[in-house]
């Protein structure tokens, strides 16, 4: 177990009262009560970043073909009419970035935290799905404009624009049940009794570059998907570097899972970026391109942008994805 020195449990505690102030009317106290607490990699360079701001250095393109007909101005108010420009269908748009990214422009790095906080940028998106009879799963969404695969026998694979990573806490009657940690094609779910925890929240350990997010720090091997192993080929690694609350830079929305509807617990905030079903990076480079590099033909050194919040199963049956592997919630801390 990690013990939180006096300095770090005195800074947590004034992010706590911050939530308290921020969190609009209507948001379940629980919610932000019980919200994980990030810590972001120590040789972390791609920070959380701004929704907006991914949207302002990129272009909606199909088949790497800019869109015509677009907004004069795309904003989250907007967004999710590229579901219906032609010749998207939505699902093939990539928000592609303006610049090369192998010029490495300064936005691909995101904004450092300052006292837990990514001042001045909207980096996470809380939505909660009432299932009713007092079962209430609450997302919390973190968004990163660069993903950094990872340097894998010499070659880097993996890289993409845009990252969406989250942790989902399953509240019954308010009281935290179960924490799921997104990882990669997957991830790994914890009793909450089981985590580590400061003022009652979850700690999320954050993965150098990847973002994957682990409940304990170290070394984490995921060669074989869904086997997380302390060593191998293929590692993500995690320590307690720099607090990120991300509660502090967050849209809070809530999910009716009937209509298929997202509301806002603000009115002021925007709501329509949450219906884009389309890529948030660019489109996986194909082999005539001289930026992209292949290991044997198998892995990639760029791959294509994720989707987004409404791609990640919101109304789940179990705490894990309903992708058809089984859901082990862990009662021990463990790799």
């Amino acid at each position: 177990m990690r013990s939180l020195s006096a300095f770090s449990a005195v800074a947590l505690l004034g992010t706590a009262r911050k939530v308290a102030s921020q969190a609009p009317s209507g948001v379940p106290s629980y919610v932000t009560q019980y919200a994980p607490i990030n810590y972001l990699y120590t040789g972390e360079v791609y920070y959380p970043s701004d929704l907006q701001a991914q949207l302002d250095n990129t272009t909606p393109e199909v088949n790497f073909t800019a869109v015509p007909n677009l907004p004069s101005s795309l904003t989250l108010d907007n967004l999710n009419q590229l579901n219906n420009l032609p010749p998207s269908n939505g699902s093939n748009v990539y928000l592609t970035s303006k610049e090369n990214i192998e010029t490495n422009p300064a936005w691909l790095n995101g904004v450092a935290p300052t006292n837990n906080v990514t001042e001045g940028v909207k980096s996470c998106a809380v939505v909660v799905n009432d299932h009713g009879s007092g079962l209430v799963d609450a997302f919390y969404f973190y968004f990163y404009a660069f993903n950094y695969g990872g340097d894998y026998f010499g070659f880097i694979l993996g890289d993409h624009v845009g990252d969406w990573e989250h942790n989902m806490v399953r509240f019954q009657n308010g009281v935290p049940q179960a924490v799921w940690f997104s990882q990669h094609d997957n991830g790994e779910a914890f009793t909450y009794e089981a985590l580590n925890k400061t003022n009652g929240r979850p700690i999320n350990l954050v993965a150098n570059g990847t973002h994957a997010n682990y409940a304990i720090g170290g070394t984490h091997d995921h060669t074989i998907p869904d086997v997380n192993l302390p060593e191998g080929p293929v590692e993500d690694y995690t320590d307690f570097g720099p607090i990120w609350d991300p509660i502090l830079s967050a849209y809070y929305y809530t999910y009716d899972v009937n209509t298929q509807t997202f509301a806002a617990y603000d009115d002021s905030i925007p709501v329509n970026w949450l219906y884009f079903i389309g890529q948030w990076g660019d489109e996986q480079y194909p082999n005539s391109d001289p930026r992209q590099k292949s290991l044997l033909g198998l892995t990639y050194k760029y791959t294509s942008g994720p989707t987004g919040p409404e791609d990640k199963q919101l109304n789940r049956t179990n705490v894990c994805p309903d992708d058809g592997d089984a859901c082990i919630v862990r009662t021990v801390l463990e790799p």
